[in-house]
């Protein structure tokens, strides 16, 4: 079972902006989740609403501006809405790091998949490719 979804992606943005598009949830819900509820900060549990697909509460891990962003949450479980911390969850995390001409590379880390059912690793692989091309298309788009 493989247990870490790795992705990286360049983009032609500033380490701010790509930041703010991860972190900031008015900008979040335009490429991500459809919808948050809730506080979108460190130690706090928001919603994200993916329409059809169900409801998922998440728990903001780490926020360090400009360049990571954390959260858990539990994959594959449409409509999981509970204290994230007392269940089986993957890690996500967003990693900004500056390269020449004006581009970011961005790494995305999921881990966590070994204690969880095997198609979560599945599906959310072929989704983060779907989302960080919305990410870029976002990002290139303002």
């Amino acid at each position: 079972m493989q247990d870490v979804i790795k992705r990286e992606i360049t983009i032609k943005a500033t380490k701010e902006h790509i930041y703010n598009a991860i972190a900031i949830a008015d900008q979040l819900v335009r490429w991500f989740p459809e919808t948050l509820e809730g506080n979108y900060k460190v130690g706090e549990q928001p919603v994200f609403g993916f329409g059809e697909y169900g409801k998922n509460q998440v728990y903001i891990v780490a926020a360090k501006p400009h360049e990571y962003f954390a959260y858990r949450w539990v994959p594959g479980a449409n409509n999981f809405l509970g204290d994230v911390l007392t269940v089986a969850t993957t890690l996500v995390e967003f990693i900004i790091e500056e390269k020449p001409e004006g581009q970011c590379k961005v790494t995305l880390i999921e881990s966590g998949f070994a204690a969880l059912p095997a198609e979560a690793f599945t599906e959310n692989s072929g989704g983060w490719d779907f989302m960080l091309g919305r990410l870029i298309n976002y990002i290139e788009a303002a």
